[in-house]
């Protein structure tokens, strides 16, 4: 999510029940560096994962996030359900840098392609663009030879 800033502010004496101890600081607010309104959702959707990076227009990552990151293991982490939380933790923090637009590039065929889209529109964002970048094999190397049984 890139650099973030903690401002503390100074708490009255006069509040015994909210003053904090000694050693201790109260934190108030926790404001990004970056202020970005648009940017590029890169989802790589396969069988066994889902991974999502968020980037400016120019492809510097801002922040990323997947499946397995988020503590779900083995089969779960194909899910469509894991997909939509890992979609809705980057559309928390892209709406926390103040984006408002986003284009979409999808890669691979699991089943969290579309969830992670749904959950990341979720928090007003809008999506101006789709674009399916999922690699095809042009007839690539000679394939193996068939098993005998």
């Amino acid at each position: 999510m890139g650099k973030t800033k903690l401002t503390t502010k100074p708490v009255e004496e006069s509040n015994a029940e909210t003053t904090p101890k000694e050693g201790e600081v109260k934190v108030t607010t926790k404001t990004p560096k970056k202020k970005i309104t648009s940017g590029i959702l890169f989802i790589d959707a396969t069988f066994n994962n889902t991974k999502v990076l968020f980037g400016d227009k120019l492809g510097n990552t801002l922040f990323w996030s997947s499946a397995g990151s988020l503590g779900f293991r083995g089969a779960k982490k194909g899910t469509p359900f894991a997909a939509s939380k890992v979609g809705d933790l980057i559309g928390d923090k892209a709406a926390a840098l103040g984006v408002k637009e986003s284009d979409v590039v999808v890669r691979g065929v699991g089943s969290g392609r579309e969830p992670v889209i749904r959950a990341f529109m979720a928090h007003g964002i809008e999506i101006t663009a789709i674009k399916d970048a999922t690699p095809v094999p042009h007839n690539g190397p000679k394939a193996k030879k068939p098993r005998r049984v």
